[in-house]
């Protein structure tokens, strides 16, 4: 398979670049970080070999001598490749900046002189040639993570990945413990709780007595509609800061009843939005 979309990440310490590599990756990239210029040939053939489409590498640009120069490398693999060429996404910022970065982080600069600004400036200097051929140059000195997350996905990202916001809904037990990838978390142990009916004891949130019971409670049905409210105004907002998977989380007390119930309501509305691609889990219905 050729490669559809190749990108190298580039730029100076502390400007963003794993930051950058993240949403890549976010994004279905196969990434690679600090990966000697000298083996980026390498890499691109077996991206195609495995039916990688989408490859962001972000070369490790101190290295020289036999681990290669990525000016050097990066022509090579263009004159080279079947697919699409390499594209140089550059990030810089000012010195300012990057000072007060590392300071904030308390890290060495990988290039660590007697003075930061000193390693700084070494550095700048050693990437003139790479920024001048670069094809986007980025400078993130007042851009903030999620705003560099969302600039990546609004240049690099298949239009299908950018019109669709993926949201996956689990119901859960508060016994079987919290899911851990949870994005938002709502109670659902306010409402009375269909166990201790005798009648639907056994029986679930999917199963239409259950339902009928859930349905006929004024608060289920407020809850509901300030839920769907609330969802309908947040979900395009995390969409705007770059967010493409958000997954809410509802729990009951087992995991079998009220949250089984509410979690398919709530995916019957937010599937009206065709903006969203909605997935429902529930996790802890056969314990």
């Amino acid at each position: 398979m050729s490669i559809r979309r190749f990108v190298i990440v580039t730029g100076l310490s502390g400007a963003g670049k794993s930051r950058a590599m993240e949403a890549f990756e976010d994004l279905g990239f196969y990434c690679l970080d600090n990966l000697p210029p000298a083996l980026l040939g390498d890499v691109v053939r077996l991206a195609e070999k495995a039916g990688r489409d989408a490859i962001a590498i972000a070369p490790d640009v101190r290295t020289a001598g036999p681990f290669g120069e990525i000016a050097e490398s990066v022509a090579s693999v263009a004159a080279a490749s079947n697919g699409a060429p390499p594209e140089i996404l550059f990030l810089d910022a000012t010195d300012d900046t990057l000072i007060r970065r590392f300071s904030e982080t308390r890290r060495r600069h990988p290039l660590a002189g007697e003075r930061l600004t000193e390693s700084i400036a070494g550095e700048r200097s050693a990437l003139v040639a790479l920024r001048d051929r670069a094809d986007h140059v980025w400078d993130t000195s007042a851009l903030t993570p999620s705003q560099l997350r969302a600039r990546i996905i609004e240049t690099f990202a298949r239009e299908s990945e950018t019109e669709r916001l993926h949201v996956t809904l689990i119901s859960f037990g508060y016994k079987h413990g919290l899911p851990l990838d949870a994005d938002l978390v709502f109670d659902l142990r306010f409402l009375p709780n269909p166990y201790y009916v005798d009648e639907l004891r056994e029986l679930c949130g999917n199963d239409e007595p259950v339902a009928a019971y859930l349905r006929g409670l004024p608060q289920t049905k407020e809850f509901l509609e300030r839920l769907e409210s609330l969802l309908d105004f947040l979900l395009p907002q995390y969409k705007a800061q770059g967010k493409l998977q958000l997954t809410i989380a509802l729990g009951c007390t087992g995991g079998r009843h009220r949250s089984v119930f509410v979690a398919a309501e709530l995916a019957a509305h937010l599937r009206t939005n065709g903006a969203l691609e909605v997935d429902l889990v529930e996790r802890d219905l056969d314990r």
